[in-house]
């Protein structure tokens, strides 16, 4: 899914020629890190237990192989993906 996000933000810019830096966007761009998953990305290859030493103001969701995971998507709540091995294998927001 986020190559798909990242190709609809290049074509997007690249047709819009030269952006107007003065007028701030309204809207974070798609991918955008608005969660601080990037604060955690030293946590990724690490066994998930580390995630109890650490603390995350805010909401945060662990994903499990098996787990039942709704659609919803929070641009506030960190994902953490754990891998079948117990390590933290990915982080992204929603």
């Amino acid at each position: 899914m986020r190559p798909l996000c990242l190709a609809t933000l290049f074509i997007s810019l690249a047709a819009c020629g030269t952006l107007d830096h003065s007028d701030p966007p309204r809207v974070p761009p798609q991918g955008a890190d608005n969660c601080g998953a990037g604060d955690h990305a030293g946590l990724v290859g690490l066994d998930a237990t580390a995630l109890e030493q650490v603390l995350i103001l805010g909401p945060v969701r662990v994903i499990r192989p098996g787990d039942a995971v709704t659609m919803d998507q929070r641009p506030g709540r960190i994902n953490f993906v754990v891998s079948e091995a117990g390590r933290i294998e990915r982080i992204s927001c929603g």
